[in-house]
């Protein structure tokens, strides 16, 4: 019989991966994990292929307890996390015992966690992707009760004499501010604005309690289009900054639908897009302008950062002699 990780506090958690890579063409949302770089490094920390799925808590106490001995590892916002009441560090590998109750709770300075199992755990497939659509219904939240059914367990790790922790792998943990910045580059429809324009980066923007995962809502000095005519609606990236007739920015995240019809101000990079992930209602953002290629370097340091990781990770484990199934 399978072991299993049986959901204790439900609190807003859902099952995702890194969505729907090349699916826009069929008019599907990309989806996934909000914050992708958090989402990965917890992978990485289990030596799970990136694309595996982990589970994604949102602001809200958490608890599971797994059947068998696992090792797990909790990224993303600075969160309490304790094993068998013992307090565990987060953005490293940690052993539980079959029966221990893993614990989440206080998430704080950013709005998600993510939790990685080592060699993963079952789920259904939607296009190559277990991220929930909420449009198509698939992928619901999960509830208190619930079981995932684990693909391996580890055997217990311990340090037999000190009971000093056996990890120290350094993974790049990024900061978690108070008030953020995201880096955004120049948007098709940059021009259309004229001199506001650069409200955009003069003054802080309010995230409205009605954002969510498909698009963020931010209150300020909202840039104004000096141009006439209407805009087409037309394909539209993640990260698009669009500015609607109002007094709010629309950031369309990894939800949003693939079409719009709002002039595009700015676009958020690929390392902005994982910070917009962590960004709580009421809290506040600056924007900053990036080329093209400052964006491209940005991502490749993140990139980079994470390769350099699982080498440290192959090299702790092989030592250990952990294994993760193939494809886990």
């Amino acid at each position: 019989m399978a072991e299993t990780l049986t959901i204790r506090t439900a609190g807003i958690v859902t099952v995702q991966d890194l969505g729907r890579v090349g699916r826009s063409r069929y008019g599907l949302p990309s989806n996934g994990a909000a914050d992708q770089h958090s989402a990965r490094v917890a992978n990485v920390l289990c030596d799970n292929d990136e694309r595996a799925p982990l589970l994604e808590i949102t602001a809200l106490d958490f608890a599971c307890v797994p059947s068998g001995d696992i090792l797990v590892a909790v990224t993303g916002a600075p969160a309490d996390v304790t094993v068998a009441g013992g307090a565990r560090p987060q953005w490293e590998p940690v052993p539980v015992r079959a029966g221990e109750i893993i614990r989440i709770t206080g998430i704080r300075r950013g709005l998600r966690v993510y939790l990685a199992v080592l060699g993963s755990f079952e789920a259904d497939y939607l296009q190559g992707s277990c991220a929930p659509d909420t449009v198509l219904g698939f992928g619901p939240a999960l509830r208190s009760g619930d079981r995932l059914v684990l693909r391996t367990v580890c055997p217990p790790l311990d340090h037999p004499f000190s009971r000093i922790p056996l990890f120290r792998l350094h993974a790049p943990v990024p900061p978690f501010p108070t008030a953020w910045t995201i880096d955004v580059t120049d948007g098709p429809d940059r021009a259309e604005f004229g001199d506001t324009g650069a409200r955009l980066f003069d003054a802080p923007f309010t995230v409205s309690p009605r954002s969510n995962h498909i698009g963020l809502r931010l209150g300020g000095e909202v840039p104004r289009r000096v141009t006439q005519g209407e805009v087409l609606s037309r394909g539209v990236p993640i990260g698009a900054v669009e500015v609607p007739a109002g007094d709010e920015l629309l950031v369309l995240h990894r939800g949003r639908g693939v079409t719009a019809g709002y002039p595009v101000l700015a676009v958020v990079t690929a390392t902005g897009l994982s910070d917009l992930g962590q960004v709580r209602p009421g809290q506040t953002i600056r924007f900053r302008h990036r080329t093209l290629g400052q964006a491209v370097i940005a991502h490749r340091a993140r990139r980079h950062a994470i390769d350099a990781l699982r080498t440290r990770v192959r090299t702790a484990f092989a030592t250990l002699r952990i294994r993760a199934p193939v494809g886990g």
